[in-house]
């Protein structure tokens, strides 16, 4: 039978350890250990658990519920439904959800997410009351983002979807909605329920942390079975679908061991930096230290690969800050930094400094209805100048949330952000390359160029998707799958782009390029904060 096995509070951890022991010298075997609520699942013989109950120092209760490592119960049954049966063609798995299942929940609307949502809760520490709220909006969202993705999934190719590399993906959703489906029927409503389901939220993160590239792998494997447009158009819907699903995890998992109200009496000790998170959202996020970080981080790959560094200089308004999510910013300033970089050094011009200029966003007045034109974290990018002139035009406010119902929108100032120049004189984009540069296309792939290939290029790191002084056929969709090198060098960083506008796009900022053939490049990132916060 199982048990699930947990520590009592003022026992020390040790004891928990012992538990374990004593479990497995019984006959039992441990299925799942939580170090998040410090406890284990075991099997053991039903005449063998007195050994365990006799422990004054731990709990012992039959595991009816679901863990984050098994299926639920509940949603089990005595067999599948034949494939005859099935509404879709899709790979076996060991989840038990039905079909119809999966169905209405994606015949839901996806809720646009924005960054007010996440702050929605206040400034940590919270009160268990705002705990459990966020723990319920969280779980308003998550099943139809799940059945979303998995619906997409579906209605790839079957031939595709059978790839083991997608269908791995495939089975990790339904993993995880599995997971989630039996809190669906209840509020979370108390400090054990909300424990557990931050577990099962830490097991979602764990579980799609690698997605991306492992998709990517996929499509390279089936190229021959889908075109170069589809899997563009499905890579760019699936990141930015991912960034909202995983922000929507991770803030509740920080909100959690940033308050803690189960500890100390709802207690919770927060440095001074710390206080200026609200979940994994900075409110006082300076653009200028961030690129100060990524540039110390990029410049020790340079030194390492070319044995020089160029120089960076940051002007302009270098003291703006505003509310936003360090790690998007992160990763979008090192992407475009490394572009940069790699573009004066291989022209030759690495005495000549990169120059970064910052620029807050303007005080103006915007209409509050316009937030439901801002997010495009569930679409797919709009290619070309009717996107460009979208992002430039986007606005958001957040006081839309903080009004009752029955106040009507009006003017308010603009959402605080702001906008980033990368300036480089390596030479600027080719003009054959330019228009390709947000593409994840493999339509230049040989057998050979794969991984592991007998005949593949000695050379992985000729690319030819942001340097006009390329020449091999390294490409985007290779790239983020592994395919195309080490992940510290500089080189085959296409990817990076349309990685990135994903990233800023999502709140409502964007990146545009302006190539000078011939003289260098020009990058604009622009970004939008959160608004004020109480």
């Amino acid at each position: 039978m199982h048990y699930m096995v947990t520590l009592k509070p003022g026992s020390s951890p040790e004891e928990l350890e012992k538990a374990k022991e004593s479990a497995k010298s019984a006959g039992g075997k441990i299925t799942h250990e939580s170090t998040l609520i410090k406890s284990f699942n075991v099997e053991v013989p039903n005449d063998k658990i007195n050994t365990l109950e006799t422990n004054e120092h731990v709990t012992v209760e039959a595991d009816s519920e679901v863990t984050t490592q098994t299926s639920p119960r509940k949603y089990a049954s005595s067999s599948l439904p034949s494939p005859a049966t099935q509404r879709w063609s899709h790979p076996p798995t060991s989840a038990n959800i039905t079909d119809d299942e999966v169905a209405r929940l994606a015949a839901k609307p996806l809720h646009a997410l924005t960054l007010a949502d996440l702050v929605r809760h206040g400034r940590p520490p919270l009160s268990a009351s705002a705990l459990f709220s966020s723990a319920n909006f969280t779980l308003s969202l998550l099943p139809i983002r799940l059945a979303h993705r998995l619906q997409s999934l579906r209605n790839l190719p079957y031939i595709v979807v059978s790839n083991p590399h997608i269908s791995k993906i495939y089975n990790n959703y339904l993993h995880s909605l599995s997971t989630l489906l039996p809190y669906t029927e209840r509020q979370i409503n108390n400090l054990e329920d909300e424990i557990k389901f931050t577990e099962v939220m830490a097991d979602l993160v764990q579980t799609h942390s690698n997605t991306i590239p492992v998709l990517a792998r996929g499509f390279l494997e089936c190229r021959k079975y889908i075109s170069p447009v589809e899997v563009t158009r499905f890579l760019d819907e699936h990141l930015r679908a991912r960034i909202g699903t995983r922000l929507i995890a991770e803030q509740h998992i920080a909100l959690h061991f940033s308050s803690q109200p189960h500890n100390d009496g709802g207690s919770s000790h927060i440095t001074e930096d710390h206080s200026n998170y609200i979940g994994v959202i900075y409110t006082a996020l300076r653009p200028a230290s961030i690129i100060r970080n990524c540039e110390s981080f990029v410049s020790e790959i340079c030194e390492l690969k070319y044995g020089v560094r160029p120089t960076v200089v940051i002007n302009g308004q270098p003291d703006t800050t505003f509310a936003h999510i360090p790690v998007h910013l992160e990763y979008i300033i090192t992407e475009l930094l490394k572009n940069a970089f790699r573009a004066t050094v291989e022209s030759g011009k690495e005495k000549e400094a990169i120059e970064v200029t910052i620029a807050a966003t303007p005080d103006e007045l915007t209409n509050d209805n316009e937030d439901s034109h801002l997010n495009q974290g569930e679409n797919p990018h709009i290619p070309g100048s009717e996107a460009e002139n979208m992002i430039s035009s986007l606005t958001q406010s957040i006081s839309s949330s903080n009004r009752s119902p029955n106040q009507q929108p009006n003017a308010t100032a603009s959402i605080p952000g702001c906008t980033i120049r990368f300036r480089d004189k390596g030479g600027g984009i080719s003009p054959t390359t330019l228009p390709n540069i947000w593409s994840y296309s493999f339509t230049t792939f040989n057998d050979e160029d794969l991984p592991n290939s007998p005949n593949s290029n000695p050379n992985p790191n000729n690319n030819t998707t942001t340097t006009n002084n390329s020449n091999g056929n390294i490409d985007a969709l290779n790239m983020i799958s592994g395919a195309g090198g080490q992940g510290s060098s500089l080189a085959g960083l296409g990817y990076g782009l349309p990685l990135g506008r994903a990233y800023a796009e999502y709140f409502g900022g964007g990146i545009q390029v302006q190539s000078l053939w011939g003289w260098g490049t020009d990058v604009y990132l622009r970004l939008r904060g959160v608004g004020e916060i109480a």
